[in-house]
């Protein structure tokens, strides 16, 4: 096979209808550049809820909020996460019930900090949640509240929990690995847990938009939970030639969280071509930085046809030009 090196976004044609299947930081950050390029009613995101969790009593969904907040332009610039502003008034009192809480309790637990003004969004979702509306419903309110164009969907309205298996802890949730011990543990295994299934509007979105794309997101723990679904796989196999990955891995390393190191630990190649070899089952077209046009061949090998554009978002104007070629790299239903 040959690769194609495309060195700038297409002329503008008629817009598809585009989903997203997407986790957290880096889907947040591909998606604002899809919203400078497509119309926001043309645009699903179907997002991972597998490290969704429960803390002080209150639902939280990490990936969820993470698109929120940072599509609405809320999100802190220096930290690169929470809101602008935030204060965390809250988590700070709850310093005074540690020396009374017994042993065992997780009452008042601060390794997980919640600000101030996100404590809202909290209480707003586990009190919707508690009058028996789904999750698929709350997150549409959510989305309107921060004033977001396009259709936010979680993969699931039950729960489908991420739980990562380490060498010297054992089994703990995704936040437990990822916050509270900072991803620092080496990793055995991943597995998911919990009947859940592709809400009925995630599945529409997969089936029917004109293309869709992987984000750059964790494969394993990001992407991994939704596929983990019954049904993602063979939606996204039967349309293989309308789909498109952009790759979370550049010059063998994760722009953000420990992807690489997870790959490298349950046995994948840390590398583009290690990426392709998760998504060729499900995607025709692999989108990877310049600093790894070495491993076009490789990409190809692995039966994806290999796209070269800057893919590190550290400009609006980068970030847009990646969704044009991510969109232009395949054929639109």
């Amino acid at each position: 096979m040959n690769s194609t090196n495309v060195a700038m976004p297409p002329a503008a044609s008629a817009a598809p209808t585009v989903t997203v299947v997407s986790g957290g930081v880096g889907a947040a950050r591909f998606l604002r550049g899809l919203l400078a390029a497509v119309e926001p009613e043309q645009v699903t995101a179907v997002v991972n809820t597998g490290d969704d969790t429960q803390l002080h009593g209150l639902s939280i969904s990490p990936d969820l909020d993470t698109i929120t907040y940072t599509l609405a332009d809320a999100t802190d610039p220096e930290r690169g996460w929470g809101l602008r502003n935030e204060t965390w008034t809250a988590m700070a009192a709850l310093e005074r019930f540690e020396t009374v809480r017994p042993a065992g309790s997780a009452a008042a637990t601060r390794w997980f900090n919640l600000g101030d003004q996100d404590l809202a969004t909290h209480f707003y979702r586990t009190a919707r949640l508690a009058e028996g509306a789904h999750l698929t419903e709350v997150t549409a309110e959510i989305a309107a509240a921060w004033g977001l164009g396009l259709c936010l969907l979680p993969m699931s309205d039950d729960r489908r929990t991420t739980i990562v298996t380490t060498a010297t802890e054992g089994d703990v949730s995704f936040q437990d690995y990822f916050v509270r011990l900072r991803h620092s543990v080496p990793v055995t295994a991943v597995r998911f847990e919990g009947s859940a299934e592709l809400t009925t509007a995630a599945r529409h979105a997969l089936t029917s938009a004109d293309i869709v794309v992987i984000a750059p997101s964790n494969p394993l723990v990001s992407i991994g939970p939704i596929r983990s679904l019954d049904g993602t796989d063979a939606i996204l196999e039967a349309r293989r030639d309308s789909v498109v990955a952009v790759s979370p891995i550049v010059g063998g390393a994760a722009l953000k969280g420990p992807a690489d190191r997870m790959l490298t630990e349950l046995g994948h190649e840390a590398s583009v071509a290690g990426v392709a070899r998760l998504y060729a089952p499900i995607a025709s077209a692999l989108v990877v930085d310049p600093a790894d046009a070495d491993l076009a061949d490789a990409v190809e090998a692995e039966g994806m046809r290999c796209i070269i554009t800057p893919s590190i978002m550290s400009t609006p104007e980068i970030s847009r030009a990646l969704a044009e070629v991510t969109l232009a790299s395949v054929s639109a239903r």
